[in-house]
């Protein structure tokens, strides 16, 4: 059983007028215990709206979150705070810094999830704080101190402490070491492979920085404008990227090779709505330099052009012709360890 399972998932708002926003439009995915699943796309596409959706502080407008088999969309958002799957879903802010209390020593950060969740209190709460201090590399006697005295990777420490106190199955990572120099970066990844190996837990990685996403993550998922634009294992997706979104992502990525540097692809044109997009025109259609009239007229499914890899695009490139549903993306093949994908 997938640890977590997204059926259609969609997210929609009213924005007046009879018309709705589709922030997140018909996503299904899954992840197993231990995967790391990357969420790549511009800002606009749904990641933070998705990641809403999945820890449960706003609610569907429709489609299923199966967590361990369990619908917890089904449960109110206002009611999951008393679900016995509260704790089983972290999250790793971006900013290191904004996200911890002002007003709270290192130990009170870790402990306070502990005293909500587990209602741990007295020695049991202080054993468990110093061993989660001691599995993220964070030294004892920097827990008396408050997040100004910490440097911004013990701060970040502190950010996974909160977020593994409580023994989570799932961590939604958001965009963790943005706000990190290059060096703490590479420690903050290499700590969070080593936890994720050691424990078991499923990622969602959230980041805009496709290099850390090649680094950190077993699958990918691109999304565009509320839906799934590409999904395949990171090196095929990397390597060989079939949506011409995709490929303009990854021919942003900064690089020293000049020929490379002529390569990048340029993307004309305006996104388009997102307010009451047409079910018949692809989202991509009009920045798209293989667009066409077909684009204009039939809206692509997701399709399995190579084993395991999915592209919602009419003009992908070889592989099988008949299109699928989106529901095929949720029994891709198992994900590889992250040290055979490397």
């Amino acid at each position: 059983m997938s640890l977590l399972r997204l059926e259609d998932l969609s997210k929609r708002y009213p924005v007046g007028g009879g018309r709705r926003l589709h922030a997140v439009d018909g996503v299904n995915f899954q992840i197993q215990p231990g995967e790391s699943l990357g969420l790549v796309g511009e800002s606009g596409c749904g990641k933070s709206t998705l990641v809403r959706l999945i820890t449960r502080l706003i609610d569907p407008s429709g489609g299923k979150i199966l967590f361990d088999g369990v619908d917890i969309g089904a449960i109110p958002a206002a009611r999951f705070g008393r679900s016995p799957h509260r704790g089983e879903i972290q999250v790793v802010f971006q900013d290191p810094h904004d996200s911890l209390n002002p007003r709270f020593t290192a130990f009170d950060v870790i402990a306070d999830p502990l005293k909500r969740i587990q209602k741990l209190r007295g020695q049991a709460l202080r054993t468990r704080v110093e061993t989660v201090a001691g599995e993220v590399g964070l030294p004892g006697e920097l827990l008396t101190r408050y997040p100004h005295q910490l440097s911004g990777g013990q701060k970040a420490r502190v950010n996974i402490g909160r977020a593994l106190a409580v023994n989570p199955r799932l961590l939604i990572l958001d965009e963790p070491t943005s706000a990190l120099d290059v060096s703490v970066q590479a420690v903050i990844l290499k700590l969070l492979d080593r936890l994720r190996r050691e424990h078991n837990i499923g990622y969602l990685f959230v980041s805009h920085d496709l290099n850390v996403v090649r680094l950190l993550c077993d699958r990918v998922l691109v999304m565009y404008l509320g839906k799934l634009a590409e999904v395949g294992e990171a090196h095929e997706v990397f390597d060989r990227p079939r949506h011409p979104y995709t490929q303009a992502l990854i021919s942003a990525i900064p690089s020293y090779d000049p020929e490379a540097q002529r390569e990048r692809l340029r993307l004309d044109g305006e996104p388009r709505s997102p307010i009451d997009p047409s079910p018949t025109v692809c989202r991509f259609h009009g920045r798209c330099f293989r667009g066409d009239g077909r684009c204009q007229e039939e809206a692509p499914a997701l399709r399995e052009i190579d084993p395991g890899h999915w592209t919602a695009c009419h003009h992908a490139g070889s592989g099988p012709r008949a299109l699928v549903t989106d529901r095929a993306v949720l029994d891709p093949p198992p994900a590889s360890p992250l040290s055979q994908a490397r």
